[in-house]
């Protein structure tokens, strides 16, 4: 599960770990906000109005769901289950609010915090989204805005890691998945391979 401020990188972060390692299978979520120009409906989220996103709410279908600059976001459990039946690893792209959800309910989980190198980057980076046309004035104002409160969640987290160079940042959390996938209670066939050799 990869968190950050926006404007931190997550999303480029996570595309690349889904390139690196095909033992990673995304979590796309739902979300009520409209698409941007280089997103596809399916591959980035699942684009669903406002209506269909509360009756899904409702009936309980949702691992974590929050509202986030003014748009809902959530996680399928359906989706989510099929992926963990199939033994793969499954990516979250969230943010704090639906890491502490997630956690809350599942022990097995691992949460890394993307924090930006500083704070003129992030506002670098979300102007640039601004002149691409990717999000609104509005929007970019807002992030800003809230940035140091999302950055007070970093604590919450079982790891941080700077995006300062983009090259080393996907090694460490690389690096960081490979030690987490080693601990023995997260290897579920190694009781049976103890099991064998003490027969």
């Amino acid at each position: 599960m990869i968190s950050s401020p926006s404007g931190a990188g997550k999303t480029s972060i996570c595309k690349k770990l889904l390139e690196l390692d095909d033992k990673i299978r995304p979590s796309i979520s739902l979300t009520t906000r409209k698409p941007r120009n280089n997103e596809t409906n399916g591959v980035d989220y699942f684009f669903t109005s406002i209506e269909a996103f509360d009756k899904l709410a409702i009936e309980g279908s949702f691992l974590e769901y929050a509202n986030v600059f003014n748009n809902k976001y959530g996680t399928l459990a359906s989706s989510t289950n099929d992926l963990l039946e199939k033994n793969f690893d499954v990516l979250f792209d969230i943010d704090w609010q639906g890491t502490q959800q997630l956690t809350q309910s599942n022990n097995n989980v691992l949460t890394i915090f993307i924090l930006p190198p500083d704070k003129l980057e992030i506002e670098r980076r979300l102007k640039k989204r601004e002149e691409e046309n990717l999000e609104s004035i509005d929007i970019v104002k807002d992030r800003m805005l809230k940035f140091e409160d999302e950055l007070s969640h970093w604590k919450e987290y079982d790891y941080v890691v700077t995006n300062d160079d983009f090259d080393k940042c996907i090694d460490e959390i690389i690096n960081i998945i490979g030690a987490e996938r080693k601990k023995r209670t997260r290897q579920k066939t190694l009781f049976t391979k103890i099991r064998n050799l003490t027969e």
